[in-house]
């Protein structure tokens, strides 16, 4: 779910964070009006706001991001997921985006809306006396603004969240910094608060801290990821996941694991 890896998806997962960048001054030589990057990650463990999405297993990451000098931009960023974590019949995600930029000295803004899609998906579900029967999705449109190495973005869910009957209206809060350290050193932090509209004990905050560092164009990076999600499997919570799941929602197998648990994430990541 990239977060907006993009416009937003850490190194653990490593987290798509808004960045701006300063206007041009008279000397310098003009951006170009389009450009196109790609970027490729390898994850010790995939998170998206804080919940584990692989089962604890590593992922592999990738996708493109383009830009047009006015500030609008589309990309599509794809992980391998869990079936386990809430997409039945599932191993995919893939998520497009778009939106629009603009940078006022120090400070940013940006405006966008986001597609997850998860071929192959087959889930039924209840909740409040309303059931889905399809494949897995969810829509969001988010807003975020930025001064230096600060950003708060928040995201909104116009569909329902995640195929979850009656949530339409999801919000996730989400405050984040880096830091350069020079050398190719840097360090980041978040903190994340999900509001799971009309789910039982779907709600909770999550927080990352991170230090990375770049070597011949790649990225390596550490962090630590947790939250206070309802996970216990002793007790049958919310965020209690399975390694698999079938399209009646149904556990494959006896494994489950608390998906919102703390955990180091290591990665390697490079954008061309």
């Amino acid at each position: 779910m990239k977060k907006h890896s993009a416009p937003l998806r850490s190194l653990v997962t490593l987290a798509l964070t808004v960045s701006f960048s300063a206007p041009l001054l008279a000397d310098q030589v003009p951006t170009a009006e389009h450009s196109l990057t790609g970027n490729l990650g390898l994850f010790s463990s995939y998170r998206f706001r804080g919940i584990d999405q692989t089962f604890g297993k590593p992922a592999l990451q990738g996708g493109f991001d383009y830009s047009h000098a006015s500030g609008f931009y589309a990309g599509n960023w794809n992980s391998n997921i869990s079936s386990g974590a809430g997409y039945p019949e599932g191993n995919l995600e893939m998520d497009f985006y778009g939106g629009y930029k603009a940078s006022f000295g120090d400070f940013g803004i940006d405006l966008g809306s986001l597609y997850y899609y998860y071929p192959g998906t087959e889930l039924t579900i209840s909740n409040r006396g309303k059931t889905h029967t399809g494949s897995v999705d969810n829509t969001e449109v988010y807003v975020a603004a930025s001064w230096k190495n600060v950003s708060l973005k928040y995201s909104h869910a116009i569909s329902d969240y995640f195929a979850m009957p009656g949530s339409k209206g999801t919000g996730y809060l989400d405050l984040s910094a880096n830091y350069d350290l020079g050398d190719g050193w840097g360090i980041n932090g978040h903190v994340g608060y999900l509001r799971f509209k009309n789910v039982s004990n779907g709600s909770f905050t999550d927080w990352k801290l991170g230090v990375s560092k770049s070597i011949s164009g790649w990225t390596l990076a550490l962090a630590y990821i947790d939250t206070n999600a309802q996970g216990s499997c002793g007790s049958s919570e919310f965020y209690c996941f399975a390694n698999s799941l079938n399209k009646q929602n149904v556990q494959n197998g006896s494994q489950t694991k608390d998906a919102g648990r703390g955990i180091a994430v290591i990665s390697a990541s490079k954008t061309f």
